[in-house]
């Protein structure tokens, strides 16, 4: 999906049409109540989390979501999102995009209402899924496209396991933060817009490799 469509969308979702002016004054305004929010109601919905694999609600924009959505052109099967960021509208693109079943996993429970309320919402209700479970215990071994937003501090230990369980055919594109020890089969915008698309099958060999190459 280009930018355009997804400004409808975005629009769908809060009731109303915003153009580009309007969707950076939503943008403001949710990034100003976000730390207040996180603060007093969704902190401690993570509170069994490790410390170090908390990751903070920070909504993404626009054009991040589209560059997403474009490394994901073309692609079928079911799709998985991992983020606090902009949930409701990462997954209902994958919908429109045709990558079907399109989940949302969230574990805190607020997120978790306000994404199936904006879906109801906006008349996608049954369309999309948004589950509560921890992204470390899911099976991921029948999705062929995963969807990271999420910070730099989580990307190591879910590179194993991404590695450990999903297909040779799955994709994997991470927005806003790259995964360090993986090389990507291509990327899409610059600077805080940009994401990086991984196919899995290409990741295998090259880890392969530098595990060949250390033993010799």
């Amino acid at each position: 999906m280009d930018a355009e469509a997804l400004d409808e969308l975005a629009g769908q979702l809060h009731g109303e049409a915003l153009g580009g002016r309007g969707l950076l004054q939503l943008a403001a305004a949710t990034g100003l109540a976000a730390y207040a929010v996180w603060a007093v109601m969704l902190m401690p919905g993570f509170r069994r989390v490790p410390l170090h694999l908390q990751v903070p609600y920070v909504p993404s924009s626009v054009q991040q979501v589209a560059n997403v959505m474009g490394l994901l052109r073309g692609r079928t099967g079911k799709t998985i999102y991992f983020s606090p960021s902009s949930l409701t509208l990462q997954v209902l693109a994958a919908y429109k995009q045709g990558l079907q079943p399109a989940v949302g996993y969230e574990l805190n429970p607020w997120l978790l209402w306000l994404a199936r309320y904006r879906v109801r919402r906006a008349g996608y209700e049954g369309k999309v899924s948004f589950l509560k479970q921890d992204l470390w215990k899911a099976n991921l071994s029948d999705c062929y496209n995963v969807i990271v937003f999420l910070a730099p501090s989580v990307k190591s230990p879910l590179a194993a396991k991404l590695l450990a369980e999903l297909p040779d055919e799955a994709r994997v594109v991470a927005g806003r933060f790259p995964f360090p020890s993986w090389t990507p089969s291509s990327t899409m915008g610059q600077g805080l817009e940009q994401a990086w698309a991984y196919d899995m099958k290409e990741v295998r060999r090259a880890a392969r490799s530098g595990t060949e190459g250390r033993a010799l």
